[in-house]
């Protein structure tokens, strides 16, 4: 990964990140580059991948390049953000990004269906049984303090009365 002023200019900074994952922590190889780079600076990748995990981090951390005029080369892919091809290439890279988005939401929407039509249960257990909140109701009906009876059933006030309201 290499960091450049335009084409014209010498190579002012070079950032070196062959042994890391592709992905952005703290402290990071690319995460530093990205920081240094300036208008009118061209970010050079060996190839698109050494960029980011998926194509949706990919396309974020491109147009954030785009909106700071940092422009972006990439060796392997031919992608030049300053020619025409290259934007074009550009835009055709983020429609199948968006459609890999909607097919994913799509494939999660079914699959939480059939677990549903399966019987799967969605969502935190509740913390009392309906025969806990039966007990907890009678408690409260012969005048003990709320906040002992939910002491007592290990739950907390509010989500006694959440249970005893539902």
């Amino acid at each position: 990964m290499m960091w450049s002023k335009p084409p014209a200019a010498p190579l002012s900074s070079a950032y070196s990140a062959e042994e890391t994952p592709p992905f952005i922590s703290e402290g990071h190889t690319l995460l530093r580059c990205l920081k240094a780079l300036e208008d009118g600076d061209t970010l050079i990748v060996w190839k698109l991948d050494r960029l980011g995990r998926s194509l949706r981090d990919l396309i974020a951390m491109l147009d954030d390049l785009k909106e700071r005029g940092v422009k972006f080369r990439s060796l392997t892919e031919q992608i030049d953000t300053e020619t025409p091809t290259g934007r074009a290439m550009w835009q055709m890279i983020g429609v199948l990004a968006e459609l890999e988005r909607s097919l994913i939401s799509e494939r999660t929407r079914a699959g939480v269906k059939a677990a549903q039509r399966r019987g799967v249960k969605f969502g935190r257990k509740p913390k009392m049984t309906p025969q806990q909140i039966a007990h907890a109701r009678k408690l409260i009906d012969q005048g003990e303090d709320r906040q002992k009876v939910a002491d007592l059933f290990k739950v907390g006030r509010k989500t006694l009365y959440r249970a005893l309201t539902a």
